[in-house]
This record gives C-alpha cells, sequence and structure tokens, in this order.
C-alpha cells in the first residue's frame, strides 16, 4: 500500500547473527525453516576457524624467526609447529642436538651460525672471559626466546588478518580469526613455556657427526666442573711462564750464536684457547724464529672452527703448518690466509735458513666417509699413514735443496723417512717423546721427535683425574742448521701449579744423538724432572 512493497517478512523481526553479521529474516514455512539458518553459521564458524588455523600457521613459518648473538656465535632461533615439540641445537656442518626441553605443538630451533671475529679473538686473548661468555650465554638464549615469542605472536595475528579480510571482506569476521589466532598461537607457546625441562640439556640425542662427541669429549657435566677448576689454575700457570726467560738466561751450558736458528714446535692444539697465550710469550721471550705446527689445531675442522686460527696472524713470526687427522680442508684453507702462515701438503719451503718438508695427515677422522677406521691403528689406518710417509720421502729425495726438517702428524707416518733427513717432527699422541728411526747402513741418522699437546688435548684432557699438560718445545739450530739442543717446556695441569723446563744438548749434532738432560722447573716446585723417553 501506498507504494511499499510487502517483503514477506516484518523488518522487526529480523536480526543479526553474531558470527556472520547478516541480517537474518525469521523463515515462516518449509522443513528447512529451522535448518538453513544453523547450517550456514556453522559454515561460517568452521570458515573462521579454517583460516585462523592456517593464518596462525603461516604467520608462524613467515614471522617465527630471530636473529640474536650467543657469546661469540651468530645465531638464530625459529619456532614451527609440530607434534611432540622439543628442541634442535643446529650446529653445521657438525650435526644437530635434539632436546626433549617441552612438550606442545611448537619446535623450538637454535642454528648457530659463524663466529663474530671481533668477540672470537676477545675470547682467546682474555682466557677469564670464557666464563663470562658461558654466563653471558644463558641470559642471551633466554633474551632471544623472549623476542621469538612476541615476534611469532605479532606474525601469527598480523597474517591471520590480512588473510582473513581477503577472504571475508567482513570487518567483524576478520576480528574473529584474528582473535582466533591470538588464542591458538599463545596457547601454544604457553604450553611450551609450561611444560619446560631444562634438566633436558644433561640428556641431548645426537645427529650427524655429533654422534661421535659422547664417546669423544666423555661426561659433559664432569668436564665443565674439572674446566672451571682448570681455567682458574691456567691463568696463574701463564703469569708463570713468564719466569721461562729467567730460568733459560740461569743455563750457562747453551750459549746460542748470533747464527743460531729458534724453532718452535707445537702441535695438537684442539681447540684450546689458553695455548695461544702460551704460544706469544714463548715466541717473544725465547726470541723464536719460527712456529711449526703439526697439525690438530681444531676439532672436526668445521667452519665455524676456522676462526680460532686468526691468532697465527698475531705472532708475527714464520707459521709452518701441516693438517692433523682433525683438521680438513677448510681449517688449512684458513690457515693459509694467515699473513705469516706456510701450510706444507706434500711440498717443501725454506725459511731462515731451514728447508722444511711437510705433508698433511691423510686421514680425517670426523668423516667417517673418507676415513671409516677413525683413528685405532688398523690395517687400514697403517697402510693410509705409512703411504703418506712414503709420499714425503719422496719429496724429500727429490728436493733440489737437502732438507733439514720432515713434518708429519702421526709418528707412524715416520718410518719411510728414516735416512732422508736428520729431524722428523710428528704429533698426534699427545705424548712426548725422542727416538731415533731406524736405518740401513751407510744412512744418515735420523732423529724423530713427537710432541706432546700444546692445548693439552682440548677438552679430552679434562676426562681425567688430572688434565694432560700443555707442552711444546724450543729446537736451537746451529749455522749448519743442525740440531745442537732443544728445551722441552710443560705447563702442568690441576693440581700442579708448575712450568717445568728441561733442555737437552746434542754431544753431536751431526749424529743427532740427544745428550744427558739439565732439568730446571720454574714456577715455585721443587727441581724434579719429568723424564722424557728416548726410546
Amino acid at each position: 500500500m501506498d507504494g511499499q512493497r510487502d517483503d514477506g517478512h516484518d523488518d522487526a523481526d529480523d536480526r543479526d547473527d553474531p558470527v556472520t553479521g547478516d541480517d537474518q529474516p525469521r523463515p515462516t514455512t518449509g522443513w528447512w525453516v529451522g535448518a538453513a539458518g544453523p547450517l550456514r553459521r556453522l559454515g561460517l564458524i568452521v570458515a573462521v576457524l579454517a583460516v585462523a588455523l592456517a593464518g596462525a600457521v603461516l604467520g608462524v613459518l613467515a614471522g617465527g624467526q630471530v636473529s640474536t648473538d650467543i657469546g661469540p656465535f651468530r645465531a638464530n632461533l625459529s619456532i614451527s609447529p609440530a607434534r611432540d615439540g622439543g628442541t634442535t641445537v643446529d650446529i653445521p656442518p657438525l650435526g644437530a642436538l635434539l632436546l626433549d626441553s617441552h612438550d606442545g605443538p611448537t619446535h623450538l630451533t637454535v642454528r648457530l651460525g659463524a663466529l663474530d671475529q671481533g668477540r672470537t679473538e676477545a675470547l682467546i686473548d682474555d682466557p677469564a672471559s670464557i666464563s663470562r661468555a658461558s654466563q653471558s650465554a644463558v641470559e642471551d638464549v633466554r633474551s632471544g626466546v623472549m623476542r621469538l615469542g612476541l615476534r611469532t605472536l605479532g606474525a601469527s595475528v598480523l597474517v591471520t588478518l590480512i588473510l582473513a579480510g581477503l577472504i571475508f571482506r567482513d570487518v567483524r569476521r576478520t576480528a574473529w580469526a584474528g582473535g582466533l589466532a591470538l588464542l591458538v598461537t599463545a596457547s601454544s607457546l604457553g604450553t611450551a613455556a609450561a611444560t619446560l625441562r631444562p634438566q633436558a640439556i644433561e640428556e641431548p640425542r645426537y645427529e650427524g657427526l655429533l654422534v661421535n662427541a659422547p664417546a669423544i669429549v666423555g661426561d659433559a657435566r664432569r668436564i665443565a666442573n674439572d674446566y672451571t677448576k682448570y681455567a682458574e689454575q691456567l691463568q696463574r700457570l701463564v703469569g708463570n711462564v713468564s719466569q721461562l726467560y729467567t730460568t733459560v738466561s740461569a743455563l750457562p751450558l747453551l750459549e746460542p750464536t748470533p747464527g743460531t736458528t729458534r724453532v718452535l714446535h707445537v702441535s695438537d692444539m684442539h681447540l684450546n684457547p689458553t695455548g695461544w697465550q702460551l704460544i706469544r710469550t714463548v715466541v717473544e721471550q725465547f726470541g723464536i724464529d719460527v712456529v711449526i705446527d703439526t697439525g690438530d689445531i681444531t676439532d672436526w675442522g668445521s667452519e665455524p672452527e676456522a676462526s680460532f686460527v686468526a691468532s697465527i696472524g698475531l705472532l708475527k713470526k714464520p707459521y709452518v703448518f701441516i693438517r692433523g687427522n682433525h683438521d680438513s680442508g677448510k681449517t688449512a684453507a684458513a690457515v693459509a690466509r694467515q699473513p705469516n702462515a706456510i701450510v706444507l701438503n706434500n711440498t717443501t719451503t725454506t725459511v731462515a735458513g731451514l728447508t722444511i718438508a711437510g705433508i698433511g695427515d691423510p686421514r680425517f677422522t670426523p668423516d667417517k666417509n673418507t676415513s671409516p677406521a677413525g683413528s685405532g691403528l688398523t690395517q687400514q689406518v697403517a697402510d693410509q699413514v705409512i703411504g703418506a710417509g712414503n709420499q714425503l720421502a719422496a719429496t724429500v729425495r727429490s728436493s733440489p735443496r737437502p732438507v733439514n726438517i720432515a713434518l708429519v702428524h702421526d709418528p707412524a707416518s715416520a718410518g719411510p723417512l728414516a735416512g732422508t733427513c736428520p729431524l722428523v717432527l710428528a704429533g698426534h699422541t699427545h705424548s712426548r717423546q725422542v727416538s731415533e728411526l731406524p736405518q740401513a747402513p751407510g744412512q744418515q741418522r735420523t732423529t724423530l721427535m713427537v710432541e706432546g699437546s700444546t692445548g693439552g688435548a682440548g677438552l679430552r684432557g679434562l676426562e681425567g683425574e688430572k688434565p694432560t699438560p700443555l707442552s711444546m718445545s724450543v729446537l736451537y739450530f746451529d749455522q749448519q742448521k743442525m740440531l745442537q739442543a732443544y728445551d722441552t717446556i710443560t705447563v702442568g695441569g690441576t693440581g700442579q701449579a708448575q712450568v717445568n723446563l728441561e733442555r737437552r744438548l746434542v754431544e753431536n749434532p751431526a749424529a743427532g744423538v740427544p745428550a744427558t738432560p739439565t732439568p730446571t722447573p720454574s714456577g715455585g716446585v721443587p727441581a724434579t724432572p719429568t723424564p722424557t723417553p728416548t726410546g
């Protein structure tokens, strides 16, 4: 009437749906009268839930990650949806640690990246900073996880709002989807926080090369306790090293001539930063001309470990290096990048008048594909190391200049070098030893000098009741480049607090026979020498 059309229902009877926001007229007839409205409402509710869940998952995947500093490392923390929770600490290329750290539908991944050069050098220069870094690392992780949680919540809600807006084009439905996404994400993170198990870090599972870590490193908790005592003791020991120069000066038995060449032999650092402090002290106070390193400067040969070799350049002396069985090609390349370093691999070099030949260890123990026998003395390993010695012996024989020193990592490689040069230097065994190689009639005599571990065997050296001592040797060559004397330096471990020096004079340098030692301890300990095996 009056031009108005009757549309079949009264506007007063219309009602707004709380989810859809639509005007819902009251139906009047048909079996669907009681069913069409609820079915449509249920469909929209399911759609809103689906969009909220999809947006939350996409938001977590897209924005659930942050970068942070953990000690000297640059790390990436990320969250991903998962059924059983847990944490993965990814240490490329070594493998990963898997921790049963929490429950819930979220998985935390901590991926350690490259070492920051500045912070790493600070750790190397100041052993006390290692303790501070380990304490601050816990706070670094906590802060990073908090930022990660907030970022994940924000990304989840933002992505859901964008997705819902594109699909529904309705403010009310978009708001419902965003609220649900916030609720789902917050509940998931809250479940993880409520079920957190800090003790899970004591029982990790290993993947990749780290599968071998428990067998090699041992009980991590006991080593951590020992290292605290060891680090405190080493601060005193490093200070005592300053007495070495005075001790040497007091020895009247050796008066090096102006033409004497001093060589420092180090080996098996195994990532111990304290070894660098000791090396720098000896280089400066003994007037070292050349440093020779017979390998195992790292533990796993990984790229993050390569930063450890940066201290080579601080020595300002020629540094001749061969790979050990724990050093990779990347390790050797990192050493070669140091301005004063020379890496030998079945090659020769002449430094400070000494002609030196060297070859890297044929194995790379952490890689079981290339070294399936590991370090055990199996027939396969024997063939590998002796074969390296044969290769170097051929190089020494063909050298246009007589070789003064040959370098191998494993003393098992030294046999083929008998009679080719007067001196062979090696490491690997973490135990100092001096002997004469068997020689054929008419051959020159060849002395084999095996160095102990300048890094105290790294973490392995903490497994016993007393840490493995840090050891190195200073070799004195006359103007004819024949060995005339050598000093063995040993820095004791926990409970010993001593720096021990032994000098051996070579009575007949041409024959290479070591003479009676003159022990001289320093650091306030009784004058009781540590015998050096000669057989």
